[in-house]
């Protein structure tokens, strides 16, 4: 098994933040990112890139971190308890994009690698990320382009595992005291070890390297769609469920307060604005209420859409 390179990693994921800000910027055409550079006291730091108010995105960010430490934080070494009290470092970078046309779906993605060390032992390192897409309004072609992109990325390295880490981002990006999910999922993967460090590197790439090619053409079908006060105050009413899933469930969230992170770096992924409603009914037969049924876990690609819902 090839050992596991920091450096390298740290590399890609600069390059990816670059390439990420660069043609996100473009396709907005208004808005430019400007970036904050912080260290953080305890080991580390990073560079938070943030645009707002743009033709495009009402707000979004593209965020590099490298913290490391004395010890992981209980979010990291809740599922693999024999790694308390080593030290680490956690290196990645994050995005989160929340278009002002509430036609063009809210996405996030990241790609992040973690080394555990502690002396006279071997280092105990895994990748883990993914994206994710979270429209407010149903549109199935859109939901395939995602899952094609996600599962033709993912063919390369074994027939099992679109299905496996599509199943996973369905499971994990579902709020759990609603019972619904937040979007119509993507690829999540975690503590990704098994088939080597160069392969597991690949893999990471890939995912990386193809958020682009999944998101932007949605971006283009869907932003110059008409939308008024309505369609507003309900993305306003979902973009809700994005706020409490990232503070009650999200473990990035979680590992970024718990490890001492840049608390307005790592609070960059929510939106500008949001709105609750109590006990909020849409109108039956609305295409505020098909979303409801739409955001569930199914087989996007093989599962035929109802004639009024492909475009």
């Amino acid at each position: 098994m090839t050992q596991p390179n920091l450096e390298t990693v740290k590399d890609y994921l600069l390059d990816l933040q670059d390439r990420l800000c660069d043609s996100l910027a473009r396709a907005d055409g208004k808005a430019t990112f400007r970036e904050d550079s912080w260290q953080r006291e305890a080991g580390g730091g990073g560079r938070s890139r943030v645009i707002e108010n743009g033709a495009l995105f009402e707000k979004g960010g593209v965020n590099f971190s490298h913290v490391h430490g004395s010890q992981l934080p209980p979010s990291a070494t809740a599922a693999r308890p024999e790694l308390a009290g080593r030290g680490f470092h956690a290196v990645g970078v994050s995005w989160v994009l929340h278009p002002e046309n509430p036609h063009v779906p809210t996405s996030h993605g990241n790609v992040r690698f973690f080394i555990a060390e502690a002396e006279g032992d071997a280092p105990v390192w895994w990748f883990g990320g993914g994206f994710d897409l979270t429209p407010f309004y149903p549109r199935w072609q859109d939901a395939r382009h995602w899952h094609q992109v996600a599962s033709d990325l993912c063919t390369p390295f074994g027939d099992d595992v679109y299905a496996r880490y599509k199943d996973w981002c369905d499971d994990y990006f579902m709020l759990k005291h609603r019972n619904e999910t937040r979007g119509v999922g993507g690829l999540f993967f975690d503590d990704l070890n098994e088939w080597g460090f160069e392969r597991c590197h690949a893999f990471q790439r890939a995912v990386g390297d193809a958020f682009l090619d999944a998101y932007l053409p949605i971006v283009e079908r869907r932003r110059h769609d008409a939308w008024g006060e309505r369609e507003r105050q309900f993305q306003l009413y979902r973009r809700g469920r994005y706020v409490e899933f990232n503070l009650v469930w999200d473990r990035g969230t979680l590992f970024g307060l718990q490890s001492g992170g840049r608390t307005e770096s790592i609070l960059m992924s929510m939106p500008p604005l949001a709105r609750w409603e109590y006990d909020y009914r849409p109108e039956p037969g609305s295409a505020e209420a098909a979303l409801d049924d739409f955001l569930r876990p199914r087989d996007w690609l093989g599962e035929t859409p109802p004639s009024q819902e492909t475009a």
